[in-house]
Protein backbone atom coordinates (compact mmCIF):
# COMPACT_ATOMS: atom_id res chain seq x y z
CA UNK A 1 0.00 0.00 0.00
CA UNK A 2 2.80 2.39 0.99
CA UNK A 3 4.73 1.45 -2.14
CA UNK A 4 1.75 2.10 -4.43
CA UNK A 5 1.21 5.54 -2.84
CA UNK A 6 4.88 6.30 -3.34
CA UNK A 7 4.69 5.27 -7.01
CA UNK A 8 1.60 7.44 -7.49
CA UNK A 9 3.43 10.38 -5.88
CA UNK A 10 6.42 9.88 -8.20
CA UNK A 11 4.10 9.68 -11.19
CA UNK A 12 2.44 12.96 -10.25
CA UNK A 13 5.82 14.62 -9.79
CA UNK A 14 6.88 13.34 -13.24
CA UNK A 15 3.71 14.74 -14.81
CA UNK A 16 4.31 18.10 -13.15
CA UNK A 17 7.90 18.10 -14.40
CA UNK A 18 6.81 17.30 -17.96
CA UNK A 19 4.13 20.01 -17.80
CA UNK A 20 6.72 22.51 -16.57
CA UNK A 21 9.10 21.61 -19.40
CA UNK A 22 6.30 21.91 -21.95
CA UNK A 23 5.24 25.30 -20.56
CA UNK A 24 8.84 26.51 -20.64
CA UNK A 25 9.18 25.32 -24.26
CA UNK A 26 6.02 27.17 -25.27
CA UNK A 27 7.15 30.37 -23.54
CA UNK A 28 10.62 30.15 -25.07
CA UNK A 29 9.31 29.65 -28.59
CA UNK A 30 6.68 32.32 -28.13
CA UNK A 31 9.43 34.69 -27.05
CA UNK A 32 11.64 33.73 -30.00
CA UNK A 33 8.85 34.08 -32.55
CA UNK A 34 9.25 37.79 -32.96
CA UNK A 35 10.62 40.25 -35.49
CA UNK A 36 14.39 40.19 -36.00
CA UNK A 37 17.04 41.74 -38.21
CA UNK A 38 19.25 39.42 -40.25
CA UNK A 39 22.71 40.74 -41.01
CA UNK A 40 24.40 38.93 -43.89
CA UNK A 41 27.67 37.76 -42.27
CA UNK A 42 30.77 39.69 -43.20
CA UNK A 43 28.79 42.61 -44.64
CA UNK A 44 26.75 45.61 -43.56
CA UNK A 45 23.74 44.38 -45.55
CA UNK A 46 20.70 43.47 -43.48
CA UNK A 47 16.97 42.86 -43.73
CA UNK A 48 14.07 42.47 -41.31
CA UNK A 49 11.83 39.44 -40.83
CA UNK A 50 8.44 39.70 -39.10
CA UNK A 51 6.41 36.84 -37.60
CA UNK A 52 3.30 35.73 -39.45
CA UNK A 53 1.08 33.87 -36.95
CA UNK A 54 -0.36 30.53 -37.95
CA UNK A 55 -4.08 30.29 -38.57
CA UNK A 56 -6.77 29.65 -41.14
CA UNK A 57 -8.23 31.91 -43.82
CA UNK A 58 -10.45 31.86 -46.88
CA UNK A 59 -8.11 31.56 -49.86
CA UNK A 60 -9.22 32.78 -53.28
CA UNK A 61 -12.36 34.73 -54.04
CA UNK A 62 -15.75 34.60 -55.71
CA UNK A 63 -14.56 36.99 -58.44
CA UNK A 64 -15.98 35.65 -61.72
CA UNK A 65 -13.64 37.91 -63.69
CA UNK A 66 -10.71 35.75 -62.60
CA UNK A 67 -12.03 32.19 -62.49
CA UNK A 68 -8.68 30.80 -61.29
CA UNK A 69 -9.36 32.47 -57.92
CA UNK A 70 -12.33 30.17 -57.42
CA UNK A 71 -13.60 28.39 -55.51
CA UNK A 72 -12.80 30.28 -52.33
CA UNK A 73 -11.73 27.61 -49.84
CA UNK A 74 -10.64 27.34 -46.21
CA UNK A 75 -6.90 26.88 -45.74
CA UNK A 76 -4.78 26.37 -42.62
CA UNK A 77 -1.25 27.81 -42.49
CA UNK A 78 1.58 27.12 -40.04
CA UNK A 79 3.48 30.11 -38.60
CA UNK A 80 6.45 31.58 -40.45
CA UNK A 81 8.51 34.73 -40.77
CA UNK A 82 8.33 36.91 -43.85
CA UNK A 83 10.68 39.66 -44.97
CA UNK A 84 9.24 43.13 -44.55
CA UNK A 85 10.55 44.11 -47.99
CA UNK A 86 11.30 42.57 -51.34
CA UNK A 87 14.92 41.43 -51.77
CA UNK A 88 16.93 44.47 -52.83
CA UNK A 89 19.88 44.77 -55.19
CA UNK A 90 22.41 45.37 -52.41
CA UNK A 91 21.65 41.89 -51.03
CA UNK A 92 21.14 40.08 -54.33
CA UNK A 93 24.37 41.38 -55.89
CA UNK A 94 26.41 39.71 -53.14
CA UNK A 95 25.14 36.40 -54.48
CA UNK A 96 25.28 37.46 -58.11
CA UNK A 97 28.92 38.50 -58.21
CA UNK A 98 31.47 36.53 -56.14
CA UNK A 99 34.16 39.14 -56.80
CA UNK A 100 31.87 41.86 -55.46
CA UNK A 101 31.02 39.76 -52.39
CA UNK A 102 34.72 39.12 -51.75
CA UNK A 103 35.59 42.80 -52.19
CA UNK A 104 33.11 44.16 -49.64
CA UNK A 105 33.25 41.30 -47.13
CA UNK A 106 35.10 41.85 -43.88
CA UNK A 107 36.74 38.43 -44.10
CA UNK A 108 36.96 35.27 -46.25
CA UNK A 109 33.62 34.18 -47.72
CA UNK A 110 34.30 30.50 -46.96
CA UNK A 111 34.95 27.51 -49.21
CA UNK A 112 31.37 26.23 -49.21
CA UNK A 113 29.99 29.60 -50.28
CA UNK A 114 32.87 30.11 -52.71
CA UNK A 115 32.02 26.83 -54.47
CA UNK A 116 28.31 27.57 -54.89
CA UNK A 117 26.98 27.85 -58.44
CA UNK A 118 26.07 31.44 -59.20
CA UNK A 119 24.28 33.22 -62.03
CA UNK A 120 26.11 34.05 -65.20
CA UNK A 121 26.61 37.80 -65.23
CA UNK A 122 23.85 39.21 -67.45
CA UNK A 123 24.78 40.50 -70.88
CA UNK A 124 22.52 43.52 -70.46
CA UNK A 125 21.63 45.97 -67.72
CA UNK A 126 19.15 44.00 -65.61
CA UNK A 127 17.97 47.21 -63.92
CA UNK A 128 16.76 48.42 -67.35
CA UNK A 129 17.96 51.89 -66.44
CA UNK A 130 15.77 52.07 -63.33
CA UNK A 131 18.67 52.03 -60.87
CA UNK A 132 19.58 49.85 -57.90
CA UNK A 133 19.88 51.87 -54.71
CA UNK A 134 17.16 50.77 -52.30
CA UNK A 135 15.24 49.11 -55.12
CA UNK A 136 14.12 45.49 -55.52
CA UNK A 137 16.32 43.09 -57.46
CA UNK A 138 14.52 42.07 -60.65
CA UNK A 139 14.50 39.64 -63.55
CA UNK A 140 15.64 36.45 -61.78
CA UNK A 141 14.07 33.10 -62.61
CA UNK A 142 12.42 31.00 -59.93
CA UNK A 143 15.54 28.80 -59.98
CA UNK A 144 17.71 31.88 -59.50
CA UNK A 145 15.54 33.02 -56.60
CA UNK A 146 15.85 29.63 -54.90
CA UNK A 147 19.63 29.62 -55.39
CA UNK A 148 19.80 33.03 -53.74
CA UNK A 149 18.03 31.42 -50.77
CA UNK A 150 20.60 28.60 -50.91
CA UNK A 151 23.48 31.08 -50.82
CA UNK A 152 21.83 32.85 -47.89
CA UNK A 153 21.45 29.52 -46.06
CA UNK A 154 25.17 28.81 -46.50
CA UNK A 155 25.99 32.29 -45.20
CA UNK A 156 23.64 32.30 -42.19
CA UNK A 157 22.78 28.67 -41.38
CA UNK A 158 19.08 29.64 -41.52
CA UNK A 159 16.62 28.02 -43.92
CA UNK A 160 15.20 30.80 -46.06
CA UNK A 161 12.96 29.99 -49.04
CA UNK A 162 10.25 31.32 -51.31
CA UNK A 163 6.70 31.46 -49.93
CA UNK A 164 4.10 29.03 -51.13
CA UNK A 165 1.21 30.64 -52.95
CA UNK A 166 -1.02 30.05 -49.91
CA UNK A 167 1.51 31.60 -47.51
CA UNK A 168 1.84 34.65 -49.74
CA UNK A 169 -1.92 35.27 -49.90
CA UNK A 170 -2.36 34.60 -46.17
CA UNK A 171 0.34 37.18 -45.36
CA UNK A 172 -1.05 39.70 -47.86
CA UNK A 173 -4.57 39.48 -46.43
CA UNK A 174 -3.23 39.78 -42.86
CA UNK A 175 -6.44 38.55 -41.28
CA UNK A 176 -8.79 40.52 -43.54
CA UNK A 177 -11.49 39.23 -45.89
CA UNK A 178 -11.66 42.13 -48.34
CA UNK A 179 -10.08 42.43 -51.80
CA UNK A 180 -7.27 44.50 -50.29
CA UNK A 181 -6.05 44.39 -46.70
CA UNK A 182 -7.30 47.99 -46.35
CA UNK A 183 -10.79 47.35 -47.79
CA UNK A 184 -12.48 47.36 -51.18
CA UNK A 185 -11.62 50.81 -52.56
CA UNK A 186 -9.07 50.38 -55.37
CA UNK A 187 -8.56 54.15 -55.45
CA UNK A 188 -6.71 53.91 -52.12
CA UNK A 189 -4.15 51.44 -53.46
CA UNK A 190 -1.71 54.22 -54.36
CA UNK A 191 -1.26 54.86 -50.63
CA UNK A 192 0.11 51.34 -50.23
CA UNK A 193 1.66 50.40 -53.56
CA UNK A 194 3.63 51.51 -56.61
CA UNK A 195 1.34 50.76 -59.52
CA UNK A 196 0.74 52.02 -63.07
CA UNK A 197 -1.06 55.09 -61.77
CA UNK A 198 1.85 56.43 -59.67
CA UNK A 199 5.10 54.58 -60.49
CA UNK A 200 6.28 56.61 -63.48
CA UNK A 201 6.80 53.24 -65.22
CA UNK A 202 9.66 52.26 -62.91
CA UNK A 203 10.49 50.26 -59.80
CA UNK A 204 10.76 52.39 -56.67
CA UNK A 205 12.70 52.19 -53.42
CA UNK A 206 11.17 49.66 -51.06
CA UNK A 207 9.34 50.69 -47.91
CA UNK A 208 8.11 54.13 -48.97
CA UNK A 209 4.42 53.21 -48.94
CA UNK A 210 2.22 52.16 -46.01
CA UNK A 211 2.67 48.61 -44.68
CA UNK A 212 -0.08 46.05 -44.22
CA UNK A 213 -1.27 45.14 -40.67
CA UNK A 214 1.47 42.53 -40.32
CA UNK A 215 4.27 44.95 -41.23
CA UNK A 216 4.80 43.97 -44.87
CA UNK A 217 5.69 46.74 -47.31
CA UNK A 218 5.03 46.68 -51.06
CA UNK A 219 3.07 43.43 -50.84
CA UNK A 220 1.09 44.90 -53.74
CA UNK A 221 2.84 46.53 -56.67
CA UNK A 222 6.46 47.56 -57.25
CA UNK A 223 7.46 44.06 -58.43
CA UNK A 224 5.60 40.80 -58.72
CA UNK A 225 6.95 38.19 -56.29
CA UNK A 226 7.91 34.58 -56.88
CA UNK A 227 6.21 31.77 -55.04
CA UNK A 228 7.37 28.15 -55.02
CA UNK A 229 4.22 26.82 -56.72
CA UNK A 230 3.30 25.59 -60.17
CA UNK A 231 0.44 27.56 -61.69
CA UNK A 232 -2.66 25.53 -62.51
CA UNK A 233 -5.91 27.39 -63.11
CA UNK A 234 -7.99 24.68 -61.45
CA UNK A 235 -5.70 23.90 -58.51
CA UNK A 236 -8.14 25.34 -55.96
CA UNK A 237 -10.64 22.63 -56.86
CA UNK A 238 -8.35 20.00 -55.30
CA UNK A 239 -6.15 22.06 -52.98
CA UNK A 240 -5.33 20.46 -49.61
CA UNK A 241 -6.69 22.24 -46.56
CA UNK A 242 -3.47 22.24 -44.50
CA UNK A 243 -0.40 24.11 -45.80
CA UNK A 244 -1.28 23.61 -49.48
CA UNK A 245 1.46 23.66 -52.04
CA UNK A 246 1.78 22.70 -55.68
CA UNK A 247 5.50 22.08 -56.27
CA UNK A 248 6.92 23.19 -59.61
CA UNK A 249 7.56 20.22 -61.91
CA UNK A 250 7.14 22.00 -65.26
CA UNK A 251 9.07 25.04 -66.42
CA UNK A 252 5.94 27.03 -67.26
CA UNK A 253 3.79 28.44 -65.87
CA UNK A 254 4.69 29.14 -62.25
CA UNK A 255 2.88 31.36 -59.77
CA UNK A 256 3.88 34.95 -59.12
CA UNK A 257 1.88 37.28 -56.91
CA UNK A 258 1.22 40.88 -55.95
CA UNK A 259 1.21 42.74 -59.24
CA UNK A 260 3.82 45.32 -60.20
CA UNK A 261 4.48 48.92 -61.12
CA UNK A 262 3.05 48.08 -64.54
CA UNK A 263 -0.37 46.95 -63.27
CA UNK A 264 -3.42 49.11 -62.76
CA UNK A 265 -5.16 49.12 -59.40
CA UNK A 266 -8.14 47.09 -60.62
CA UNK A 267 -5.76 44.36 -61.85
CA UNK A 268 -4.38 43.74 -58.36
CA UNK A 269 -5.83 42.17 -55.21
CA UNK A 270 -4.75 39.86 -52.41
CA UNK A 271 -6.25 36.89 -54.27
CA UNK A 272 -5.08 37.74 -57.80
CA UNK A 273 -2.92 35.03 -59.37
CA UNK A 274 -0.29 35.74 -62.04
CA UNK A 275 1.87 33.29 -63.97
CA UNK A 276 5.33 33.19 -65.52
CA UNK A 277 5.55 33.19 -69.31
CA UNK A 278 8.11 31.99 -71.89
CA UNK A 279 7.99 35.38 -73.62
CA UNK A 280 9.93 36.80 -70.67
CA UNK A 281 13.00 35.21 -72.32
CA UNK A 282 12.38 36.22 -75.95
CA UNK A 283 15.53 38.36 -76.05
CA UNK A 284 17.78 35.59 -74.68
CA UNK A 285 20.06 34.45 -77.56
CA UNK A 286 21.39 31.37 -75.71
CA UNK A 287 20.42 27.77 -76.49
CA UNK A 288 19.21 26.56 -74.07
CA UNK A 289 18.08 29.86 -72.63
CA UNK A 290 19.44 31.13 -69.31
CA UNK A 291 18.33 29.26 -66.22
CA UNK A 292 19.02 32.41 -64.19
CA UNK A 293 17.45 35.40 -65.94
CA UNK A 294 14.26 36.68 -67.53
CA UNK A 295 15.61 39.57 -69.64
CA UNK A 296 12.10 40.79 -70.38
CA UNK A 297 10.73 40.74 -66.84
CA UNK A 298 11.86 44.00 -65.19
CA UNK A 299 8.70 43.77 -63.07
CA UNK A 300 9.59 40.47 -61.35
CA UNK A 301 11.28 40.07 -57.95
CA UNK A 302 11.21 37.99 -54.77
CA UNK A 303 10.53 38.03 -51.03
CA UNK A 304 11.91 35.66 -48.39
CA UNK A 305 10.12 33.52 -45.84
CA UNK A 306 11.41 31.31 -43.03
CA UNK A 307 9.22 28.59 -41.48
CA UNK A 308 8.97 28.53 -37.69
CA UNK A 309 9.41 24.75 -37.83
CA UNK A 310 12.24 24.11 -40.32
CA UNK A 311 12.38 20.91 -42.38
CA UNK A 312 14.97 18.18 -41.95
CA UNK A 313 18.50 18.59 -43.36
CA UNK A 314 17.60 16.12 -46.10
CA UNK A 315 14.52 18.13 -47.06
CA UNK A 316 16.52 21.36 -47.05
CA UNK A 317 19.13 19.84 -49.35
CA UNK A 318 16.42 18.55 -51.70
CA UNK A 319 14.82 22.00 -51.87
CA UNK A 320 18.04 23.79 -52.76
CA UNK A 321 19.61 21.22 -55.09
CA UNK A 322 16.68 20.45 -57.39
CA UNK A 323 18.06 20.62 -60.93
CA UNK A 324 16.72 23.34 -63.25
CA UNK A 325 14.72 22.44 -66.35
CA UNK A 326 16.35 23.37 -69.66
CA UNK A 327 14.50 26.09 -71.56
CA UNK A 328 14.68 25.86 -75.35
Amino acid sequence: MIQSKFMLFRYRILLLFIAALFTAWILKNRELFEAYTQVIPGTQVKFTMVPIPGGSFLMGSANEKYSDETPAHRVEIEPFWMCTHEVTWDAFELFLDKNYETAISEGPIGQVVDGLSRPSLPYLDMTFGMGKEGKPAIGMTQYGAIQYCHWLYLKTGIFYRLPTEAEWEYAAKAGTKSSYFFGEDAKKLSEYAWIAENSNESTQKVGLKKANPWGLFDIYGNVMEWTSDQYEADFYERSPEKNPQNPSIKLYPRVVRGGSYKHKAEEISSARRFQSEPKWKQLDPQIPKSQWWFPEAPFLGMRLVRPLNPPSPEEIKAYYTKAPIDDY
